[in-house]
This record gives structure tokens, sequence and C-alpha cells, in this order.
């Protein structure tokens, strides 16, 4: 029997049905579904130490489960130093199965390891996607703490197929995202 990934099968036995009783669509094609996470990690300091980007791309590879690509600076700014082409950010697309596997840690392992955490804002972008700001990445059980040396937040982005806000907050609340209690914004 082949592997399937716990959030996977979480979505096609419970989620699909849920959702299509909520907002009651004729078919299953028009569920809202989890298209992508993507993993972003500027690395400001980058342009004055050209190692920080190296580590930083090695650290969010091991928290990923892939490969992470450096980003570069689209134009020169001389009041921060910057000049065109510069790695000053590391990301991550996942993915299919890797998408939930990140997910399934995401909740289950790193968040409930947030300091004082007592649950995640619900605000999404007015097109069905979520971005959520990780403020250090030692919240993720792959990080071995006495081997970091700078402290860096991240961005995880969750895209959905979803039309609308509201169709994307139950998607996601049905993973089980910690939102905070209050009602969408």
């Amino acid at each position: 029997m082949a592997y399937v990934a716990t959030y996977k099968k979480k979505y096609s036995e419970e989620i699909i049905p849920a959702l299509k009783k909520e907002f009651s669509y004729k078919s299953v094609m028009q569920v809202p579904k989890l298209e992508k996470i993507v993993i972003n990690q500027g690395v400001g300091q980058a342009v004055a130490d050209k190692k920080l980007i190296d580590i930083a791309q090695e650290e969010l590879s091991l928290i990923a489960g892939q490969k992470a690509i450096q980003t570069f600076s689209k134009k020169d700014i001389s009041n921060f130093k910057l000049r065109k082409k510069m790695p000053i950010g590391v990301k991550v697309t996942l993915r299919k199965d890797k998408m939930y596997e990140f997910l399934d840690r995401l909740i289950s392992v790193a968040l409930p390891r947030i300091r004082d955490f007592k649950g995640i804002e619900s605000k999404l972008d007015g097109r069905g996607n979520y971005t959520l700001g990780i403020s250090e990445q030692i919240i993720f059980p792959e990080m071995d703490i006495d081997k970091i040396n700078k402290i860096l937040g991240m961005e995880i982005t969750f895209v959905t197929s979803a039309q609308t806000d509201e169709e994307a907050y139950a998607l996601l609340k049905e993973f089980g995202l910690p939102f905070k209690n209050n009602k969408k914004n």
C-alpha cells in the first residue's frame, strides 16, 4: 500500500464533504483546495555578510525538506547599500505531498512551540490566500539551537484555489490552523 500524507487523506475524506455541505457546492471540483505553500525568508543583513544567505538557505531547506533557492534584488537602492541582482532572501515552494507533510509539522509541532501562543491572526489577502509571519525559525524541530547564529523570521504563504476569503478561511480552519477565536475581520 502506498503512503498517503495524513493531511492529504484528511482533505479528501473529511474536508471536502464538510466544505461541500457548508457552501452547498454542486461538484467536488468547486471545493477550494490548498495549491501550494511558499516559505519566504528575507535576509536584509546579507548585504553586509554574504555567509548569512547560505546559512539561511541551508536552514530553510532543512525546515521545508526541499532545497531552497536564493532571491535577488531587482534594483539598486543606495540607502540600503543594495545593488541589483544581490542575494537578499531565500524561498521554497512546496506542492503536493511535501506541502501536506510541512503543514502537518507546522500545525502539530512547530506552532505549539511558540512562546505564549494564543492562535494566529485570521486576516486573509482578499483573494483567498493567507500569509503567516513567524518571528523565529527555532520553533521547528529540525533546527539545532546550538548551531543557530542568527534568529531569522519567515513568512509562510498558503495559496488556495478559493474564490473568497470566507471559503479560504473555512478551508484552513478545517485543516486545523489555530486561528484566534475572533471571526474573520
